[in-house]
C-alpha cells in the first residue's frame, strides 16, 4: 500500500498498493471555501463520549497516534472532508472526491478535553506541509482539522496563531473546516497499525511518527501505550 513511500525506504514496497494522483487545486480551494460557509453539525455524546474528527496524512498513523492518548476510548479510521457520498479507498485515493483520510476520535471529555487533542493533533505532524505529510501526498493526505461548534473553533483558531506567530515566515496548512459527516474505512484498514506490525510501511513510518509523538508528550499516554 501507498507504493510512493519508494521515495524514501527499500525497494521491498513496490509490493504494496495505493497511489497518489494530483488533485485539482482550483476545485479544492473553490470546495473548502464553500464548506467554511456551511454551518458545522454537532455528533451527540453517547454514554458521556464525545467525538472529535482529524486528518493528517495516513488514517494508519493518526489512528495510533490517537489511539495511545488517555481518555481516547476509540479511533475510526475514515474519510471526510469531501463532496462525494459514500467514498471508499480507491475513489479517495483518485483526489477528485474532496475527502481526506481522517479518524473519528471518540474520548471521554473527563480525562481528556478537546484542545488536548487539538495539540495532540499539531504535535504529531509537519504542520507546515501541504497536501500530506511525510512520504504521503495529495488531496487526500491533506491536513484538515474539523469543528463541530463555535467553541471548538475558538480553541482551534487560537493555537493555529500560535504556532503561525511561533513558525515567522511559515504558516500552518491545516484546513479548518465545519464538520458535515465521516464515513468509516473500509474494514481492513481499522486498527491496521495493531494488526499488521512487520508491514514495510507500518515499519517504515507508522511507527517512527508513532515514537516521535510518544517521545514529546509522555504525559498524555495510557500506560499500555508503547512500542
Amino acid at each position: 500500500m501507498k507504493n510512493h513511500i519508494l521515495l524514501f525506504i527499500s525497494v521491498i514496497l513496490v509490493t504494496l498498493s495505493g497511489s497518489c494522483k494530483p488533485s485539482n487545486e482550483k476545485n479544492k480551494v473553490e470546495e473548502a471555501m464553500a464548506q467554511k460557509e456551511i454551518a458545522p453539525i454537532e455528533v451527540e455524546s453517547i454514554n458521556g463520549m464525545k467525538r472529535a474528527y482529524f486528518a493528517s496524512g495516513c488514517f494508519w498513523c493518526v489512528e495510533a497516534v490517537y489511539e495511545s492518548v488517555k481518555g481516547v476510548k476509540e479511533v475510526i479510521s475514515g474519510y471526510s472532508g469531501g463532496h462525494t457520498q459514500n467514498p471508499t479507498y480507491e475513489s479517495s485515493n483518485t483526489g477528485r472526491t474532496g475527502h481526506a483520510e481522517a479518524v473519528e476520535v471518540i474520548y471521554d471529555p473527563k480525562i481528556v478535553s478537546f484542545a488536548t487533542l487539538v495539540d495532540v493533533y499539531f504535535g504529531s505532524q509537519n504542520v507546515t506541509q501541504v497536501n500530506g505529510q511525510g512520504p504521503d501526498r495529495g488531496s487526500q493526505y491533506r491536513s484538515i482539522i474539523f469543528y463541530q461548534t463555535n467553541e471548538e473553533k475558538s480553541i482551534i483558531d487560537k493555537k493555529i496563531a500560535l504556532l503561525n506567530e511561533a513558525l515567522g515566515n511559515q504558516k500552518v496548512a491545516a484546513q479548518v473546516l465545519p464538520f458535515q459527516k465521516f464515513w468509516d474505512a473500509e474494514g481492513y484498514h481499522q486498527d491496521y497499525e495493531k494488526l499488521n506490525p512487520n508491514n514495510p510501511y507500518i515499519q517504515n513510518v507508522s511507527i517512527p511518527r508513532l515514537r516521535k509523538f510518544q517521545e514529546k508528550f509522555p504525559e498524555l499516554l495510557k500506560e499500555t501505550a508503547g512500542h
